[in-house]
């Protein structure tokens, strides 16, 4: 009975989230940004990824186990124009069938003009948001687990500021004899608790469904996450050469609409002390669809090594020409030095 009233009330709390965010725009849109390097370089969205790896749980709590007790991780994140974010995570068993973790991340986005209404020059300033997160899971069988994360989400933009209270609700089934995982998970539920001003801001509210696998005799996991699915409709504009006789074109099929629904990954599993994983995210690259767009737009590459008790994990990236960008991960687990 358990069960099945955790999996109806997520399934209701879905329901909510699609009837009402059909329509509009959102902010705190860096309560996305992955703290994993792992995810990033999988196309940084994925919700389905069982590994013992504490930075991953921020896509989905379910996926935080007491087998990541101790683990501690400091992630870094060189994104484009000069911003800068930082990230740490902590995690430990709660009893034999529980866990929970803390974490915070810093996004710093570099120096900015201030001009008022009139386009007259104020001076500069440097705007930055701060995430604080407290996550707890638990077993509710051998072979499913639910998580919930609790996440307190600050913003400073020059002289204004704003604090909104968001949590994700995640379910993981894992059978480990298959290596299959199935996951969902509702994003960034709450909302703002002080304004920036007299309008309100709404929060990315998401659902999420994810699958990955491996297959027997063969050393890749695929995976496959399927986001934004609060609203089917994801057109976006097609700018020719960029010239200024180009005809602006929208596209919005329901071929691309499906496509930058979902995002792609593959990784190497071979072995348990290194990784290599790939992966193409098709919203990313038709984000970025104009003359500055990199053939490399949308894909990314990741990889990382254990070596006893320490781990090192690297993302790369290239949304646009001339913006590369890189993540990095550093892990240990305390409870096997101290």
């Amino acid at each position: 009975m358990a069960i099945k009233r955790y999996i109806l009330t997520l399934m209701a709390v879905a329901a909510s989230a699609l009837a009402w965010c059909q329509d509009g725009t959102t902010a705190y849109n860096f309560l996305d940004i992955p703290l994993s390097s792992r995810i990033y370089g999988l196309g940084g969205v994925n919700i389905s990824l069982v590994d013992d790896d504490v930075t991953t749980i921020d896509q989905n709590p379910a996926l935080l186990g007491s087998e990541m007790s101790g683990q501690i991780a400091l992630s870094y994140m060189r994104y484009v124009a000069g911003s800068n974010f930082a990230g740490l995570r902590y995690a430990h068993s709660a009893g034999e069938h529980g866990a929970w973790s803390a974490a915070v991340q810093y996004f710093g986005y570099g120096d900015m003009e201030e001009r008022d209404e009139t386009g007259t020059l104020l001076g500069n300033f440097s705007p930055k948001d701060a995430l604080f997160m407290g996550a707890y899971s638990h077993d509710i069988t051998d072979r499913l687990r639910g998580g919930i994360n609790l996440k307190m989400a600050y913003s400073a933009y020059a002289e204004y500021s704003a604090f909104a209270i968001a949590t994700d609700l995640g379910i993981n089934y894992y059978d480990p004899d298959n290596d299959l995982s199935l996951s969902l998970v509702v994003a960034n539920l709450g909302g703002q608790v002080k304004k920036f001003n007299e309008n309100y801001d709404r929060l990315p509210i998401d659902v999420r469904i994810g699958w990955s696998q491996s297959f027997e005799g063969f050393p890749l996991r695929f995976s496959i996450t399927a986001w934004n699915l609060t609203k089917w409709k994801l057109p976006y504009f097609d700018y020719g050469d960029g010239t200024s006789g180009s005809e602006v074109v929208e596209k919005d099929s329901f071929g691309s609409n499906l496509f930058r629904h979902l995002v792609f990954g593959a990784d190497i599993i071979s072995s348990p002390n290194w990784y290599l994983g790939l992966g193409y995210n098709y919203k990313t690259r038709t984000d970025m669809l104009s003359y500055h767009r990199s053939f490399l737009s949308g894909f990314s590459l990741a990889g990382g090594i254990r070596v006893s008790n320490f781990g090192v994990g690297l993302a790369l990236a290239t949304p646009a020409t001339g913006a590369t960008t890189f993540m990095l991960n550093l892990s240990m687990n305390l409870s096997d030095i101290l």
